[in-house]
């Protein structure tokens, strides 16, 4: 079955460009104008991908996925984030809601459909191989995509979750900033190592006293204790 990709962008040409280099590729491709219609979509069918652009007409794409985020249902489905801005600032705030990755308009189609594949590659390699992970009263269960603490289920973005996953595979090991960027976002990503950072300090807020689990190696990366 093909995946589902949901575009939400109000420009006419790029909402078609983009819905048709996607439907190329063999994708099934439903497309938004508005934040709202977005909303409604995905409250109706939960789509494998989300290719939402920052500025809409009635509200910011930051706040459509910040929804998505706080929504149990689909906090852990991918967002590619498109925008005209080059701002930094605007790409950190995309990171910080939870996107997964980050193109800036004018884009290349072609690069946009293998940014799509890496995102759902690495879901698929995730589903694959199921496993359980735990230590003290963290748990996480990849086949579930399920993060508990002392049995409370904690929600993680996509993102979060792969960061957590590649930490507690590797308990004791110091994982640089350029191996979690590999890990979690892929080779060939144009992110910084202040996204692995930013998403690193969410990670931590959210699992509250089992963050204290994941040590800062200065200068270096992370390293969960062992």
């Amino acid at each position: 079955m093909a995946h589902r990709i949901l575009v939400v962008d109000d420009e006419p040409d790029i909402l078609e460009l983009t819905r048709f280099a996607l439907t190329q590729e063999g994708f099934d491709v439903e497309t938004a104008v508005s934040g709202d219609e977005a909303l409604a979509q995905l409250r109706r069918v939960r789509p494998d991908l989300v290719v939402l652009d920052l500025m809409l007409p009635d509200r910011p794409g930051t706040e459509v996925c910040r929804t998505m985020r706080g929504n149990k249902e689909l906090a852990d489905v991918p967002v590619i984030m498109l925008t005209a801005r080059t701002d930094e600032v605007d790409r950190i705030v995309g990171f910080e809601l939870g996107a997964d990755d980050y193109v800036t308009k004018p884009f290349s189609p072609r690069e946009l459909c293998l940014r799509v594949k890496a995102i759902l590659r690495r879901g698929r390699r995730s589903e694959s191989s199921p496993e359980q992970l735990k230590h003290h009263d963290l748990s996480v269960d990849t086949e579930r995509h399920q993060c508990l603490y002392k049995g409370e289920e904690v929600p993680l973005t996509a993102k979060e979750f792969s960061l957590l996953i590649s930490l507690m595979r590797r308990p004791g090991r110091v994982l640089t900033r350029e191996r979690l960027l590999e890990d979690v976002w892929g080779e060939g990503i144009a992110v910084t190592h202040r996204t692995v950072d930013t998403h690193m300090k969410r990670l931590r807020e959210k699992l509250g006293v089992a963050g204290e689990l994941i040590d800062t190696v200065r200068g270096v990366g992370y390293r969960f204790q062992e």
